[in-house]
């Protein structure tokens, strides 16, 4: 599998993390990278790339619901036989952490004002380029500095 390929199967967990989620949320892409993998103490490279793919969620959620969307994608990650490697129980900036079967790298945290944000990251892949998600946000557009901060509101999420 090369990079492209496994950045497709990024983006293909992140949207199925986020349809399971209900009511829906309302997201829209965070930055996308990829980098060389080196290995050994000079960091050679290997002809292998990771990618990093990021779902900033722009509902506002609040700070009683915040528990609840943390727990619900961490239950639904072990339903698809994903491994929980970590839990970060904080008030202010939880996370979970886990891993697909594939090697893929997952997280959901919280981070500043409460900005929910997904995270999948590839394994090291064979060396290609790498194109922008094809996923369509529900959303428009925010083009700008990252975060974007959350401005959406929800009956469920937000109150």
């Amino acid at each position: 599998m090369n990079m492209q390929q496994g950045a497709v199967r990024a983006d293909a967990v992140l949207q199925d993390t986020l349809a399971a989620v209900r009511p829906e949320l309302k997201w829209n892409h965070g930055p996308s990278n990829d980098a060389g993998c080196t290995k050994g103490v000079a960091g050679a490279a290997t002809g292998t790339g990771s990618v990093k793919r990021i779902i900033t969620i722009m509902t506002v959620v609040s700070e009683q619901r915040r528990g609840e969307l943390m727990g619900f994608v961490e239950r639904d990650w072990e339903s698809r036989g994903y491994k929980i490697t970590g839990v970060r129980k904080s008030a202010e900036v939880p996370a979970v952490y886990a891993e697909t079967p594939e090697g893929y790298v997952l997280d959901v945290k919280v981070g500043g004002e409460g900005q929910f944000f997904l995270e999948a990251a590839t394994p090291c892949l064979t060396d290609s380029s790498v194109r922008p998600p094809a996923g369509k946000p529900n959303t428009p557009d925010r083009s700008g500095e990252f975060p974007q901060r959350p401005d959406v509101r929800d009956e469920f999420w937000s109150v």
